[in-house]
């Protein structure tokens, strides 16, 4: 990339296509291909003289693709979405958003209607909020919710970076909420459970480029939610969910959460194949 256009012989290369270029230099051409008419033009040039087969061979399918299209009948028109939409969410995340928040309601209600037969007094809303965007997270990069996986993870902009960005839209959901709801009880600082809640994150993203995020999301929620079922289960015995949550107990979520952002940039490459 030179200045604010691709070189030509990258161009070329890219048109022959070229085996030996670089994965991150591929992506970073076609994701400036999206945006610039003008490279665009060089590339049908090139593609014209350096490789063509490749134009014969869309030649022949636009003929015979032509015809059927001027016949198909014109699809419904849909309500006009944003752009920064499709760049931060999924459309299945919308569904699970809204659970998400209904799950924070319904603790807030038990909170408030039976807070002293739940884990000793702990509130409800303590009890789910490290592991309550987990439940978004799961739907931002998944192959059996999202019926257009494979085709949003081959497009250049896709990986890491599309993953952090449904992740974020995720956070600025829940993280909200969840303040609102600490304040309502007054029983719960954002201390006990925003960390918490980073670290469970960024470790299940860090898992998911092994397991798949949703596997990885789902697995810790269980995991979570068995600590939880034996807090209540021994009431102020060995596990004690309170404690674990206590600010002196943030270094070790730090440190949680530090292990799964590490994980997470040693693997960044993992989310850039199917």
């Amino acid at each position: 990339m030179s200045g604010e256009h691709a070189s030509r012989q990258l161009i070329d290369d890219y048109a022959r296509g070229d085996a030996t270029m670089a994965a991150d230099t591929v992506w970073a051409l076609e994701a400036h291909l999206e945006t610039c008419a003008l490279c665009r033009s060089h590339l049908a040039a090139c593609v014209a003289t350096e490789a063509p087969g490749i134009a014969a061979l869309v030649d022949t399918v636009r003929a015979g693709l032509e015809p059927q299209l001027d016949a198909a009948a014109r699809a419904p028109s849909r309500r006009h979405r944003p752009r920064w939409v499709a760049a931060w969410l999924t459309p299945v995340m919308a569904p699970w958003l809204a659970m998400t928040v209904l799950v924070t309601l319904m603790a807030l209600l038990l909170d408030a209607v039976a807070r002293p037969m739940f884990l000793g007094g702990v509130s409800p809303v303590l009890a789910i909020a490290p592991v309550l965007p987990l439940c978004g997270v799961a739907a931002s990069w998944s192959r059996g919710l999202d019926p257009a996986h494979e085709l949003t993870a081959s497009t250049a902009r896709a990986g890491l970076p599309l993953l952090l960005r449904r992740t974020t839209a995720v956070l600025v959901v829940v993280l909200p909420a969840l303040v609102v709801e600490g304040w309502l009880t007054g029983t719960m600082s954002a201390a006990q459970w925003l960390l918490p809640s980073l670290a469970f994150t960024s470790t299940a993203l860090a898992l998911g480029s092994v397991v798949g995020v949703t596997r990885a999301a789902t697995g810790l929620v269980g995991a979570w939610g068995v600590v939880v079922v034996l807090a209540w289960a021994t009431d102020h015995g060995p596990v004690n969910l309170e404690r674990v949550l206590q600010p002196d107990q943030l270094p070790a979520w730090g440190l949680f959460l530090a292990l799964g952002i590490g994980a997470v940039i040693a693997r960044r490459n993992a989310y850039s194949t199917l």
